[in-house]
Formats: structure tokens, sequence, C-alpha cells
């Protein structure tokens, strides 16, 4: 029977430290600490809740993260 797999370790990193910054530096900063996926969405998007390690998410207010969490 094949082993279940591992996934990779999330980046120790906080998601409250891209909230103010420029969209396009947020996501270059985040790839540049590891995450896998990086996805910026405008306010009141709809979106699935399933969780991806590895992907952070931004949402965007006119060009400025305004918030940001895992998954």
């Amino acid at each position: 029977m094949a082993s279940i797999p591992t996934p990779s370790a999330e980046p120790d990193d906080s998601p409250d430290a891209y909230v103010g910054l420029p969209v396009d530096r947020a996501e270059r900063l985040a790839r540049e600490r590891g995450w896998t996926a990086v996805r910026s969405l405008p306010p009141g998007t709809v979106i699935t809740m399933e969780y991806r390690v590895g992907r952070l998410n931004f949402e965007v207010k006119d060009g400025t993260v305004a918030r940001s969490w895992k998954g």
C-alpha cells in the first residue's frame, strides 16, 4: 500500500505582515518567503473555503493588500 503523502510545511510567516503593502510587492515578497501559491482577490469575491497548504490569499483594494490569510 502506498504511503500517504505529507504536505510540505508552510512558511513561518505572518499573513498580517502583508497588509498595507502594494499588491505587486506583497506577491513578490510572499513568493520569496516560500508561499507556493499567492492569490489576489477583489473585495467581496466569492471563493470556495477549501484549505490549500502553501497558499496565501490577499484581498486587494485600490492596489493595496487590505486583508491576508492562509489557505
